[in-house]
């Protein structure tokens, strides 16, 4: 009988189990840290820290160079874009089409009516503004009126619309979808930014004769006495 050693037979003898190995790796992990030398610590802690000041400081720079942006709008004698005006014009235009106006509740499309205005200001020098800047809003918002019950105002606006009250079947463009959707709001961008203009816009007396806003107007009007009675 041999009663010498021999080697272990692998397929009874299995080694150390993956569990013990990952154990095992874990510890050497542990102690490659722990015996690490303190300078090497300070060293990887330094370099954490750099990075995180690094992503810190970006954020500021960005922040900043954002505030200096809507610092530098060019500032005006008139009022500012009004407050919320995306969301007034929206709802505006939600209110018309779907309460006053219900026919054109499948007419219009208000996403892209809204869209369009903005389209036609931003990125604009607001005493540079054409109709053709509008040209896009003007045909997405035709709409059919009668001409011979449309009245037509410049500086007598509260006369007229007190006389509409007693003449219901009268209207002016801001018995329009699109006049409905401006009365009374203001409105500019600025050239050197994608944003409204909040601050400030332009005084047709003081800035320039045609801002953004009376060329809209000039257009409407223009727009609505062409399609009065058409189709």
């Amino acid at each position: 009988m041999d009663h010498g050693l021999r080697p272990a037979d692998p397929a009874v003898d299995p080694g150390p189990s993956r569990g013990s190995q990952m154990e095992e790796e874990e510890e050497e992990e542990g102690e490659s840290w722990c015996t690490m030398s303190k300078k090497v610590k300070i060293s990887v802690i330094v370099v954490l820290c750099a990075l995180v000041l690094a992503a810190v400081a970006l954020g500021v720079v960005f922040g900043v160079l954002k505030l200096h942006q809507t610092r530098q709008l060019k500032k005006w004698h008139g009022e500012g874009t009004t407050p919320h005006f995306h969301k007034k014009l929206l709802k505006r235009c939600y209110d018309y089409t779907q309460v006053l106006k219900p026919e054109l509740r499948s007419a219009k499309d208000c996403q892209k009516i809204v869209e369009a205005f903005m389209d036609a200001v931003l990125s604009k020098d607001p005493c540079r503004s054409t109709e053709e800047d509008y040209e896009p809003l003007m045909k997405l918002t035709d709409q059919t009126v009668p001409c011979d019950k449309t009245l037509f105002w410049s500086g007598t606006g509260e006369l007229v619309h007190q006389y509409i009250k007693s003449q219901p079947e009268m209207f002016t463009l801001e018995n329009t979808l699109l006049g409905y959707m401006a009365d009374g709001l203001k409105w500019c961008g600025d050239a050197g930014s994608s944003e409204m203009n909040y601050q400030s816009c332009p005084d047709w007396r003081k800035d320039c004769a045609r801002t953004t806003m009376s060329i809209f107007w000039d257009t409407a009007s223009k727009r609505h006495l062409w399609t009065c009675g058409n189709p």
